[in-house]
């Protein structure tokens, strides 16, 4: 069975940082772009940062300078580091995995919580 799994969301300050993981089974990681995607309460998902199987790497405006995706091939992985989170970052965070391109997604994640609050 193929599956995406992600791990790593809790409840945080404004300022604080998580890291998450996207960790893949029944398939390897290394030749896919995965992107995290995210949904806010009310509103569409959007693509928050994707790394290509080259290993582009590229972010929304939204979070540039303070989210950073990263692979770990041995244990098939991909991290979203998220420093200096604000309020307008909570939602449900998804990886996805694509064998074409960055922006779709062939395999998904069931999705792990994010929210800032203080």
């Amino acid at each position: 069975q193929l599956q995406l799994v992600e791990s790593g969301g809790g409840l945080v300050q404004p300022g604080g940082s998580l890291r998450l993981s996207c960790t893949a089974s029944g398939f390897t990681l290394d030749n896919y772009h995965i992107m995290w995607f995210r949904q806010a309460p009310g509103k569409e998902r959007e693509g928050v940062s994707c790394i290509s199987s080259g290993g582009a790497t590229s972010n929304v405006d939204s979070v540039k300078g303070r989210f950073t995706i990263s692979r770990d091939n041995a244990k098939n992985t991909v991290i979203l580091q998220m420093n200096s989170l604000k309020p307008e970052d909570t939602g449900v965070y998804y990886c996805g995995a694509s064998v074409e391109m960055c922006g779709m997604a062939d395999y998904w994640g069931q999705g792990t919580q994010v929210t800032v609050s203080s």
